[in-house]
């Protein structure tokens, strides 16, 4: 995407459909908008006024006609790499990517160089994604020092600190210490927030590859057993219940796991779950090419765990999709396979494969999928601020996109540092038209606005801490 020119401040969305009331989960390719469509006033950065055949008073004016409107999508997981990994993404370039996207909030993840496990190295986040003004930035701080799985970090400062952390990590480390996990659930209960788990047993996956079957056998690659997420899970939800605390777990990908969960929901347990799009509709299959943009971290899974991941989000199992934004320099995945690093991009594609895999499969209405990428997160995450509705007087964090047609994802779509997309080739549905981030435009007709012009927008709304 090229810049766009500056924005007018104030908006008149017109003709738009809002996704909210698009309740009916309908499959097939060409999902009928029913509905009214309303018009949408935006001042000063809140809804100021909804309606039909509003009047214009001097805003930028946008045809939503054809487009949906949701809340802005809000990822759980994303890796911006920032501090330490520059290479791969920066705050601002991953940011930029949330936009193009249709996301407004990014809670960035704790494997940076410093390790964000201090108040100060979340702060430096957090005022890092301020100053680039495409997405809200929320810190997540590692549960132990460095990633080490030794000692927690500083959890009680982070928390207290202007970025103020209520989700807790060592995603791409599984916190394996039993002792360790009951400590941080126990200490993230005294001011409501949650530990959010990478569920991979490392003794169980000592060197893997590839999911463990008769494939990865074939193949040649060390395999990596379900059992390694969902012993994890299982432990991990029983210490939840034991706490009283909240538990998250990151990148669901078996079906077995779906089924830990369900019994764990069923049992009262404060717990929730999240599938990553590549999970929702990729498998072990590819890795036949030995193309290392299918390796990921948990691996692509059987054919069978697709659609358990599937029917759990229709049953409300699994309660939101985010990304695990993964980006690499070219030379970390241009390479062998055993060599290379794990990981996939996810920003741009995270909404058309929901689109896709969910909608026009008919396990989802466009309402559900607010919820899965939006709404809930926000939940989850505690995040302040955020949209509960597209109503008068909410703040106008919004996506507009275009559900209709289809076309090729390619690199061009791609806005971060890193090309390492599973989905490059790929026909895949709809395109994020606009993006919204506290009432000004990210994203204008498909195009980025210029960085300059977003900073300046980001501090006239107030977006940038004193």
């Amino acid at each position: 995407m090229n810049a766009a020119a500056p924005t007018n401040p104030d908006l008149l969305i017109r003709g738009v459909r809002v996704a909210a009331e698009l309740t009916e989960r309908t499959a097939g390719a060409d999902v009928a908008l029913t509905g009214a469509p309303v018009d949408l006033r935006i001042v000063d950065g809140i809804i100021a006024e909804r309606g039909t055949g509003l009047e214009a008073r001097g805003e930028r004016e946008i045809d939503g006609a054809g487009l949906v409107a949701m809340t802005g999508l809000v990822d759980l997981h994303t890796h911006l790499r920032e501090p330490g990994f520059e290479q791969s993404e920066t705050v601002l370039t991953g940011s930029r990517a949330a936009a193009a996207g249709g996301f407004t909030t990014v809670f960035a993840m704790a494997n940076t160089l410093p390790v964000q496990d201090t108040a100060g190295v979340v702060e430096q986040v957090q005022a890092l994604g301020d100053a680039a003004g495409y997405a809200t930035v929320r810190p997540i701080g590692a549960v132990t020092e460095d990633l080490a799985g030794s000692k927690l970090s500083e959890i009680g400062a982070m928390a207290q600190s202007r970025a103020a952390v209520r989700v807790f990590s060592d995603d791409g480390k599984c916190v394996h210490d039993a002792l360790l996990m009951r400590r941080a659930l126990e200490y993230v209960k005294t001011f409501d927030g949650v530990v959010a788990q990478h569920a991979q047993d490392p003794r169980l996956t000592e060197d893997a590859q590839m999911n463990e079957g008769a494939l990865s056998s074939e193949l040649g690659l060390k395999g990596w057993p379900a059992v390694a997420e969902e012993s994890i899970i299982a432990r991990d939800v029983l210490l939840a219940e034991h706490t009283g605390s909240r538990l998250h777990i990151c990148h669901l990908s078996t079906a077995g796991s779906v089924e830990v969960v369900r019994w764990a929901k069923a049992r009262g347990i404060n717990v929730t779950a999240e599938v990553t799009p590549h999970h929702l509709i990729l498998t072990e299959d590819l890795a036949r090419s030995y193309d290392p943009r299918y390796k990921v971290n948990p691996p692509l899974r059987r054919e069978e765990d697709v659609h358990a991941l599937r029917r759990a989000v229709a049953e409300g199992v699994i309660d939101i999709v985010a990304t695990d934004h993964a980006p690499h320099p070219t030379e970390a995945k241009e390479c062998e396979w055993a060599a290379a690093a794990f990981g996939m991009v996810g920003l741009e594609s995270a909404l058309p494969i929901a689109l896709l895999t969910l909608v026009r499969e008919g396990h989802s209405s466009f309402a559900e999928v607010e919820q899965l990428l939006s709404q809930r997160p926000a939940e989850i995450g505690r995040l302040e601020g955020h949209p509960e509705t597209l109503e008068v007087g909410q703040p106008a964090d919004i996506v507009l996109f275009d559900p209709a047609g289809s076309s090729e994802f390619d690199v061009a779509r791609l806005e971060g540092l890193s090309v390492n997309s599973p989905f490059l080739g790929m026909e895949l549905p709809g395109r994020v038209a606009y993006t919204v981030r506290r009432g000004y435009l990210t994203c204008d007709g498909g195009v980025l606005v210029a960085p300059e012009t977003v900073a300046e927008a980001a501090r006239a709304a107030g977006a940038v801490q004193a």
